[in-house]
């Protein structure tokens, strides 16, 4: 007979109950047979205390070991992903119909879970497929393990015969080289020009692995470039029309003057007249020429500490045609170019002086130091921005006598400071806000 350690749990379970009511059937079969009853009678009442005995005892196996097999049921179909077993039968107001409450919950929660990570796996694959850049992850053994169709056509070639190579089997050794992100000029089997590359590292059954993602940048970059060129060439041609039409006219009509016998009596001073206009054309079409080189060849920066405070005094004191109020701030030194961070200032403030002068109002300029960031805050009372679209666009200008080129240089001198600049109508006032906002480090 095999030891009770290598017995069954339910037929160990058996065993405890037969052990367990043992006594009491050994005591009530001494009592029927030593007591005063027939062979019959004895006999017929030990086969049924034994058959009792032993039909409770199987019962009671039963009772403990059903409930088991279903919880055992309904672990197993968990660990195979099957959210369809319930438990069944377990009453409220018991402990196993408590068991069976929580078990439902978990699949029910565990269900919902998986849906939603199908879902979102699903979505993921939908937009690795559609976008267009090109994704790939290697192992760590630089193995190809996933590829978007971006990726198959850059390497022209399908993810079958893609998977499982490694990176410099595919041409991709060079985009692990290197720092994150940064471009690369090169040439792959399905395209050339200039790519952004971006890298990092995730963990998946425990091992790390490597995502790398190509963007190709000349696509974009070629469409800006042409925008870029249209709208030069069509501020260009607006300027250059503008003083050609009417040198081209009274050209002409010099011309015919000249040309005419006999001359009208005045002819010399409508001649003269013309050439001064021509004159005047021709020199403002120099002043624009001039302007545009200077936005064009803007200097990059030479970085020195620059104190601020004194710096917006001095901006402040250049101008004669109105007190600018200064609100002094706390004390800053920032690295800057000191001349182009002082011509920045003084168009905001000449800007912010001619609006406030048609109001009869006042400027104020002030500044202050937040998350490493200094910010400078140029303030009028003037009548405020009509069109805030066309602010910073090359040539575009509401003044008279305006280039168009103040607020485009103001914004490259920031960018180039790795700031910027903004300009916007006060919400509680009348009048505008300019805000240049530059790294303190």
């Amino acid at each position: 007979m095999s030891s009770p350690r290598k017995l069954k749990y339910e037929n160990r379970l058996l065993w405890l109950v037969l052990l367990a009511a043992l006594p009491g059937v050994l005591v009530a079969a001494v009592l029927l047979w030593i007591g005063d009853y027939s062979t019959q009678t004895r006999w017929t009442v030990t086969a049924l205390m034994v058959g009792l005995w032993w039909g409770v005892a199987f019962a009671l196996r039963e009772r403990v070991v059903r409930p088991l097999q279903t919880l055992s049921n309904l672990l197993a179909g968990l660990r195979e992903e099957d959210y369809s077993i319930r438990a069944r039968g377990g009453r409220k107001d018991d402990a196993l119909g408590e068991v069976h409450r929580e078990l439902n919950a978990l699949v029910e929660t565990l269900k919902e879970q998986r849906l939603g990570a199908l879902e979102a796996a699903a979505l993921l694959r939908k937009v690795m497929a559609e976008i267009e850049v090109a994704v790939f992850t290697f192992d760590e053994a630089q193995q190809l393990r996933l590829v978007n169709r971006a990726g198959e056509r850059l390497l022209a070639e399908p993810a079958e015969r893609l998977l499982g190579r490694r990176a410099d089997e595919l041409g991709l050794a060079e985009c692990f080289q290197g720092d994150s992100p940064r471009t690369l000029q090169t040439s792959f089997p399905g395209g050339a020009g200039r790519w952004g590359i971006r890298r990092s590292v995730f963990r998946q059954d425990g091992r790390p692995h490597q995502l790398l993602v190509l963007a190709d940048l000349s696509r974009a970059l070629r469409e800006e470039e042409r925008q870029a060129w249209q709208r030069l060439l069509r501020v260009l041609g607006h300027e250059m029309n503008n003083s050609l039409a009417p040198i081209r006219s009274l050209a002409t009509t010099v011309a015919g003057l000249l040309r005419k016998e006999p001359k009208p009596e005045d002819w010399q001073d409508d001649v003269n007249r013309g050439l001064d206009i021509i004159a005047t054309r021709a020199e403002a079409l120099s002043r624009f020429m001039e302007a545009y080189t200077r936005v064009a060849k803007l200097p990059p920066p030479r970085l020195r500490p620059v104190d601020v405070s004194l710096l917006i005094d001095r901006v402040a004191g250049l101008e004669t045609r109105l007190k600018v109020t200064v609100e002094p701030g706390p004390a800053c030194v920032v690295s800057a170019d000191g001349d182009q961070l002082e011509q920045l200032l003084i168009n905001l403030v000449r800007n912010a002086v001619d609006a406030a002068r048609e109001t009869g109002g006042g400027v104020r300029v002030g500044w202050w130091v937040a998350r490493q960031r200094l910010e400078v805050r140029v303030e009028d009372d003037g009548p405020g921005l009509s069109n805030t679209a066309n602010l910073f666009v090359p040539f575009f200008t509401t003044k008279p006598k305006g280039s168009g080129i103040g607020l485009v240089l103001c914004q490259q001198i920031a960018e180039a400071h790795g700031g910027s600049v903004m300009l916007e109508n006060r919400p509680d006032h009348r009048g505008c806000v300019a805000r240049v906002r530059l790294p303190l480090s």
